[in-house]
Formats: C-alpha cells, structure tokens, sequence
C-alpha cells in the first residue's frame, strides 16, 4: 500500500507488472526452479551452477567477469527470492514508469554490477570475507533501486507490513541502511550485507552523477559530439588550406570561418570606400 504523489489519498493498489520488472523476475524465479528440478535428477548440479555462475571474488579476478552480473539471478531459499523479488516489483516498477524501460535496466544493472564490485574489491582486504566466499542474489541490484526510492520519492509514505502505520521512504531506506551497517560491523553473519551496501552506493552515485538520460545515453551524446567536433576541425583546416592555394594564385576565397562553401556568382556586392554598395552601370 502506497500513498499516492499528492499526498491526499492512500492508494491500495499494487504498482504494475513493467516490462523488464517482468522479465527479471521471470528470469530470477526460472533460475531457482531450473535449480530446484536439477536438484531432484542429479543431486549437487545447482551447487555446481553456482561456483560458475555465482559472484566468486577469485574466479571475477581470473577472467570469470560474467559472474559480475549471473550472480543475480541465484537465490538461496524460498524467502530470499521472494522478499528481493517483492522489493524489486515493488520499487522496481515506479522507476520503470518515470525512465523507460532502457534506463531503468541500465540503472538496476548499474548497481548489480556495483555491489560486485564493492564485493570484490572488500574480499582481498580480508575484512568479513574472503577472495573465495560464494555470493549470490539480486539484494545489490534491490538496494540500489530502494537508496534511489529515498532520494528521489523521500516524502512518500508506505505501509511496513505487517506494522500498523506508515513511514515516509527516506525513512524507511535510512532505516534499512542503518541495520546494514550495524550488520556489517558485527562481523560475519551469512548475509552478503556488503553486497547490500555496494549496491545502495552505486545507488546514490547514479542518481547524484549520472547522466539524465541514463549512462548509455549520455555516452553516446558525448561521442557523437566529439565526433562532430573533430570533423568540423578537419573541414575548418582544408578550408584554410584551400584558401591560401587560392590566395597564392590570386583567387577569392570560397569559404567562411566555419569551413562551409561560399558561391562566389552568390556573394554581396563589393561596398566602395564610404561603406556604400556599388550600384550597377546604367547604360
């Protein structure tokens, strides 16, 4: 249950099925119920599946990048995959509307691959982990989209099942964050609390940093504005190449300061001395 942006009304109704909310959980619980059938005609296949495709600091580091992002859609129980699925619809779904379906995927992904990162990256310090602890779970990618939801959407108020009242988001994520934390400093615990944090810090660097448009986006403006800088410079430079041909050849010049093609049967009459334009001869 969601109020809704105006604040005048509490909305009960569930947010839509986005397109590429559908296909991520479709994605994620196919992978747990190909694991769960694997399971029942080779016993151990999954647990195999998972040092392939699950997040292994020391494989990420030997060439095994995929593990990057595949980590994501492995899930360790019913309630993992139900609870980031949930999140992931829930919150998932009023950015999918506001972005497009390209950035919001671009976004999610953005923050998977980050808190794989952040995950490996913590591995080789040896602090709650080590280079060969197995990760698994798209919790980088739901955190992520739940820091953004705080940011962007702070002053909405939700209801905490099962708890009888509502909170505002920013709240609810500071919350959330909070108990990470104190997780993470307590040592150990089984959760991978460090890929949660990951994933809320490349939350927070993409919705400060990044491009409106999405990364994607903004890369491409920037090398297609590059691009067209430098073939305006190569024509600028052949147009004063050409010019001082001409010149020495005591001919006019046929192009502007921009390097564009000036007709010479097109240009203003010459102006005499005072400024004035000369007329034609009248016969």
């Amino acid at each position: 249950m969601r109020r809704t942006s105006n604040y005048n009304t509490v909305s009960l109704s569930f947010p839509p099925f986005t397109p590429v909310i559908k296909y991520l959980i479709g994605a994620n619980v196919a992978v747990y119920l190909l694991g769960l059938i694997a399971d029942m005609f080779a016993p151990g296949l999954s647990t195999r599946a998972v040092f392939i495709f699950g997040l292994i600091p020391s494989a990420v580091v030997h060439g095994y990048l995929w593990q990057l992002v595949t980590y994501s859609f492995f899930h360790n129980g019913i309630w993992h995959i139900l609870f980031n699925m949930l999140m992931l619809w829930m919150f998932g779904a009023e950015f999918e509307m506001q972005w497009g379906g390209r950035r919001f995927a671009e976004f999610y992904f953005f923050c998977v691959i980050g808190a794989a990162l952040v995950t490996t990256a913590i591995a080789y310090t040896g602090f709650l982990l080590s280079p060969h602890t197995r990760t698994i779970g798209a919790s980088g990618g739901v955190f992520g989209i739940l820091l953004a939801y705080g940011m962007i959407y702070g002053d909405r108020e939700i209801f905490v099942f099962p708890l009888p009242f509502r909170i505002k988001a920013k709240y609810m994520v500071g919350i959330l964050i909070f108990i990470e934390v104190a997780m993470v400093l307590q040592g150990p615990s089984g959760v991978a609390n460090i890929a949660h944090l990951g994933g809320a810090l490349f939350g927070f660097l993409y919705v400060k940093f990044m491009p409106r448009y999405g990364v994607v986006s903004g890369a491409s403006e920037r090398f297609f504005g590059v691009r067209n800088a430098y073939f305006r410079w190569k024509r600028r430079r052949a147009a004063r190449k050409f010019e001082v041909y001409m010149r020495k050849h005591d001919r006019s010049q046929y192009f502007d300061e921009y390097g564009n093609f000036r007709d010479p049967d097109k240009q203003p009459p010459a102006e005499k001395g005072n400024g004035e334009h000369r007329g034609p001869w009248v016969n």
